[in-house]
């Protein structure tokens, strides 16, 4: 295994987890085992194995110092550092494309997974006042081509909590709104997709932090990311994961039914409609 490279045209976080597994058993070590001298627990080698999460350069360089693998993993790792996502959000992207199932609270904006194109483009433009209408196309399209796990009928899962505020803050105009809200509702009625609204007379809530995702996998440990400006954490901690959980949970008691929640960006929607025409 030592002198061979990975194809870097097939999936690599996946071809990369599975020559990890098998040079782990044949040290004959247990997951734990193995990230107990890398300073890891014993889920993350699982979700590395998965292909659920990137292979960091540093770490590759200590598994094949601790297996003996001759510096295959550090050399294949350069497959894995090209994304089209941002630095803090890459890894989570990745994962994102393998869960079975996703829950997120959205707290100001509309999911990057249920965002169209014209909505999508005036979000870059204000984190991005001074970037280049090519930066801006290329983070377009890299949004909208996330959205491409949603063309599977039934995987993943996708639930959502919408605060209020993400269909009443005006995002490019009455047109933007009226359109990024009625495919958000496209989506609903046809049972692609799960969503409530968080509403504002529900006043405190579990997430006044912000964003929150979970993500759910076939074989591997459950992850939760959370987001700040410009910044994200994955997090694989059990007790953590189990935590944020907790904080969906409480999340989805506290809004509106699903059913109603249609019915009010339904409404919004036709507002913005009528706003545009008038």
């Amino acid at each position: 295994m030592a002198g061979k490279n990975l194809d870097p045209s097939s999936s690599p976080r996946a071809m990369l987890g599975a020559e990890l597994r098998v040079a782990r058993e044949r040290a004959g070590l247990s997951q734990a085992e193995l990230g107990e001298p890398l300073f890891v627990s014993g889920s993350y080698i699982g979700q590395l194995e998965a292909g659920t999460r990137r292979m960091r350069l540093e770490l590759a360089h200590q598994i094949d110092e601790v297996l003996g693998t001759g510096g295959f993993f550090a050399r294949n790792c350069g497959a894995l550092a090209k994304s089209k996502f941002p630095d803090h959000f890459a890894e989570a992207a990745e994962a994102e494309a393998e869960a079975v199932e996703i829950r997120e609270y959205a707290p100001l904006v509309i999911p990057g997974l249920l965002q169209q194109e014209a909505y999508a483009r005036e979000v870059f433009r204000a984190y991005q006042p001074t970037a280049t209408d090519e930066e801006i196309d290329l983070l377009t399209e890299a949004r909208l081509d996330r959205a491409a796990i949603l063309s599977d009928p039934t995987t993943p899962l996708l639930w959502c909590v919408l605060d209020e505020a993400v269909l009443r803050r005006i995002v490019g105009g009455a047109t933007v709104m009226a359109e990024a809200l009625r495919h958000v509702a496209t989506l609903i009625r046809s049972r692609r997709i799960i969503v409530q609204v968080l509403p504002f007379k529900a006043g405190a809530h579990a997430s006044m932090g912000g964003f929150l995702q979970l993500m759910s996998f076939g074989d591997a440990p459950p992850l939760a990311y959370v987001q700040g400006n410009g910044t994200g954490l994955l997090l694989d901690d059990p007790a953590t994961v189990a935590r944020h959980s907790l904080t969906y949970d409480l999340l989805t008691a506290s809004a509106l039914a699903p059913r109603e929640s249609l019915a009010l960006i339904e409404s919004v929607a036709e507002d913005y409609a009528h706003d545009q025409h008038a």
